[in-house]
Formats: structure tokens, sequence, C-alpha cells
């Protein structure tokens, strides 16, 4: 995303992500003779969790990255943990065991010693940082509606719809605040890092997502996405050449440990 950013304008860069990843899924389903009808019923449900695991995430992290480093921005906007545990609380009826509450602890104590340094950099007014942190609790709260109200459909039909319709308010974006025509000077760089997106990062990985957010709890489906960081940091540092600090190596380190709480007691018990 950072690569593409570089060149390709925020609400483009989207249009392109949604609209090109969902028709991708879409073109794979009707070739493999899957379902692509939602049920008249469902499209209340499915429009709701859109909004926010889709409109709200994809707008709020665009910008967010455009003002932060991209390792720094993965911290924080895979802090979704820290508020989709206890929401799953409140709202599914999920237990809190002594090794949630631990990871859940050490995933504040990252998100807190980033919005800390933050503040001290920034002069107090740390919008990218509060504009990823909004993403997070959005994707949070999507993803506590899509487990509370399921949308009764297949799951490949059903992620791409999410992509489309959740697309439609950055569609709009583009068209009124933006000029495709640049997209003509955009560099290789910034193209390959375009497709990638598309292809991998939402035609591929919102399906994955989807599938493991509906048959996992949302303790350890959550818990497990804390990983997505520790690349996001050492990437950065590879490709974009960027020194992260001691903040964002101690709240890698948390993050691990956070980690560490739901998959490590997992593989002993098997």
């Amino acid at each position: 995303m950072k690569v593409a950013l570089s060149e390709v304008a925020p609400f483009t860069f989207r249009t392109l992500c949604l609209g090109l990843g969902s028709g991708v899924l879409f073109a794979f389903l009707r070739a493999s003779g899957q379902p692509l009808a939602i049920a008249r019923d469902q499209w209340t449900r499915l429009a709701l969790i859109a909004f926010f695991n889709i409109t709200c995430w994809n707008l709020l992290v665009v910008f967010g990255l455009a003002l932060l480093p991209s390792g720094r921005a993965a911290i924080l906007a895979y802090t979704m943990p820290a508020w989709a545990i206890p929401l799953s609380a409140l709202l599914l009826g999920e237990r809190l065991t002594a090794r949630k509450l631990l990871g859940l602890a050490l995933g504040m104590a990252g998100i807190m010693l980033l919005v800390w340094d933050e503040f001290n950099r920034i002069q107090g007014a740390p919008r990218g940082a509060l504009l990823v942190l909004g993403a997070a609790f959005t994707w949070a709260v999507g993803t506590i509606l899509q487990k509370k109200y399921p949308v009764r459909a297949p799951l490949a039909g059903f992620t791409a719809w999410l992509m489309l319709i959740g697309g439609v308010p950055v569609y709009i974006g583009a068209l009124l605040f933006e000029d495709f025509s640049k997209l003509a000077d955009v560099g290789l760089p910034s193209a390959l890092g375009t497709a990638y997106t598309v292809l991998l990062a939402f035609a591929w990985a919102h399906w994955a997502w989807i599938k493991l957010a509906t048959s996992m709890s949302v303790t350890v489906f959550s818990l497990c996405m804390l990983l997505t960081p520790v690349v996001g940091v050492f990437s950065g540092m590879l490709f974009l050449g960027e020194r992260p600090g001691w903040p964002e190596y101690t709240a890698l380190v948390f993050v691990l440990g956070s980690l560490a709480t739901v998959i490590v007691p997992n593989k002993r018990s098997a």
C-alpha cells in the first residue's frame, strides 16, 4: 500500500482494490458455476457489515497511512483485538479467560506505547495514528456484527458482494475528487503494488479472512491477526528503508506476547 500510494491517489487506489478485487471474485464464481445471489432479506445485514468492515476500514487506513510509516501504521491498524475482544464478551457472550485477558493487556500496552509516542512526535495532533486506530475500531465492530448477525449466503459470494457494496462511497469519492487519467503516469513499482493489493490482499485474503472470522472465536481469530504488524515492520525496513525505533520494537514484543497467549496453548493441547 505504501508503495502504491506514492503515485496513486487514495480514493483511486481503494476504488481499484475494491472494484477489481470484487470483480476477480465474481469472475471466479461465474467461471466455476458457484451461486452469486443474495436473498432479499439479507441485504440490510450485508450493507451494515460492509459499511464498517469495508468502507470505514479502507478509507481510514488509506488516509492514515499517508501520515505514518508503514510499520507503525501496521501495528496500530492490527490493534483490532483490543476492541474486538471486549466487544465479543459484551455482545456475543464469549468467555474472557485469564489467557485472553493477558493477551488483551499486552496488545493494549503496545497500542498505548505507540499512541503516546505519536503524540510526542507531532505535538499532540496525532491525526495519522487516530485515523488508523479508528480503522481498527470499525473493523472490530464489523467483525462482531458478522458473528452476531451472520449473512445467510455462500462465503465466496458474500465476500464479493461485501467488497463491491462497501466500496460504493469510495467510488463516488474517486469520481468527485480525483482524476483517473493520472493512472497513465504511474510507474512500475506502484503499479505492481496496486496489482498485489487487488489480487492477493483483496480478492484472496478477504475471502480467507471472512472464512476464519466465521469459523473461529473472535478472540482467537483477532489475536492471530497480530502477526501482520510483524511482517509490516520488517517489510518496511526491507523495501522502504524505514528504521523503526525502540517504541516499534517494544510494541512488537507486546504484540508477539499477545499472540502467544492463544497460539502456544493450542499447540501444546494438540
